[in-house]
């Protein structure tokens, strides 16, 4: 990582970006960081600067308390799986441990830049009430949730982005941007190895129809309509092309809904 191209094009959005980061130089201002720093590190000191030196509109700090709690969610649930005995297979242990990596960054970051407006974790309960009672003793299962998650953060970063379209949001948007693409290399690798252990190739690693799908925490998956527009069969595409072309974003109830299943 760059943190000088980073300043750079911070201060070609923002000319007074040096000045409101209440530092002189590119010198002085590396001096708030070691150069060898872990580049894993950077993401949460860059937040504390940014909380320190832009005033967030207030919808964007209700979004960000929003997706610090779906981070803390799948954070504790990668936690547990991986930790679980006998759960995960070696082969898939650098995967799972890989994307628990990032849960945590995700974790650190939104927690640093809301600062004292942090919320707290919730306590989770990943049966879902009973309903997945297997989740950290068969792999399946385990999997089968994963991507399920992971779907649900997609969707639920693509729902938000317009809400930090104000320019003193958009450091905040940028990096939920970012957030947003790791989500979906997550849920494309679940779904990729929840196709290789079941043995069914029309689950992949895109959404296609509800091939693979949770519809026990997520239905729409098969959703046609995008856009208000129904494009079932437009230019004499199928189902599968038509679902496999579009994903919806969900609102925050619609994705609060999902994560309460999960929430004690």
């Amino acid at each position: 990582m760059n943190i000088f191209k980073i300043i750079d094009e911070i201060q070609q959005v923002d000319g007074d970006a040096v000045e409101r980061l209440q530092h002189a130089s590119r010198r002085s201002f590396m001096t708030k960081f070691s150069r060898s720093m872990a580049a894993a590190a950077v993401p949460a000191a860059m937040g504390t600067i940014f909380n320190k030196a832009y005033a967030f509109t207030p919808g964007a700090i209700d979004v960000l308390k929003f997706a610090l709690t779906l981070e803390y969610l799948e954070e504790e649930f990668y936690v547990k799986g991986t930790s679980a005995a006998g759960l995960i297979p070696a082969e898939y242990g650098v995967v799972f441990n890989q994307i628990k990596k990032h849960e945590s960054q995700h974790v650190n970051f939104l927690k640093t830049a809301l600062g004292a407006a942090a919320p707290a974790k919730p306590t989770f309960d990943f049966t879902a009430k009973g309903a997945f009672a297997d989740v950290f003793t068969k792999f399946d299962t385990f999997v089968f949730l994963s991507h399920a998650f992971e779907d649900t953060g997609v969707r639920a970063y693509k729902g938000q982005a317009g809400n930090l379209m104000a320019k003193e949001d958009e450091p905040l948007l940028d990096y939920a941007l970012q957030i947003h693409s790791v989500e979906a290399r997550h849920a494309a690798k679940a779904r990729y190895i929840l196709s290789t252990i079941r043995g069914n190739t029309r689950i992949k690693p895109w959404i296609s129809l509800n091939e693979g799908s949770p519809v026990e925490v997520y239905a729409g998956d098969d959703n046609t309509v995008q856009g208000g527009t129904d494009i079932t069969g437009i230019g004499g595409k199928s189902l599968d092309a038509v679902t496999e072309a579009f994903d919806e974003p969900l609102t925050k109830d619609a994705v609060l809904a999902i994560a309460g299943m999960f929430i004690v």
